[in-house]
C-alpha cells in the first residue's frame, strides 16, 4: 500500500474515532482507560505530540479541544460523572 493512502486511511480512521466518542459521552475515561489502557485525555497528549513533530505547536487545551469536541472544562462539567 501507497505511504500517502495509508496515512489518508489511518487519518480517517482516527476522525470516525474522535466523532464516536464525541458523540458517545456516557462513556467516561475512566472506562476506556479500564478497558482500552488509553483514554480521551491520553489521545490528546498523542494528538500534541504528533504536531510537535511535525514544528506544530499546539497547547494542552487545543489538543484536548481537538480530541473533546468542545473546550476540556465545558466537556467535565456537561458530561463527566
Amino acid at each position: 500500500m501507497d505511504t500517502d493512502l495509508q496515512t489518508q486511511i489511518e487519518a480517517a480512521a482516527f476522525r470516525r474515532l474522535l466523532e464516536h466518542l464525541q458523540q458517545h459521552t456516557e462513556v467516561q475515561n475512566i472506562d476506556l482507560m479500564n478497558l482500552a489502557g488509553f483514554c480521551r485525555n491520553c489521545l490528546a497528549k498523542w494528538y500534541r505530540a504528533a504536531a510537535a513533530e511535525h514544528s506544530q505547536t499546539l497547547s494542552e487545551p487545543q489538543a484536548r479541544e481537538a480530541v473533546y469536541g468542545m473546550p476540556y472544562e465545558d466537556w467535565k462539567r456537561l458530561h463527566q460523572k
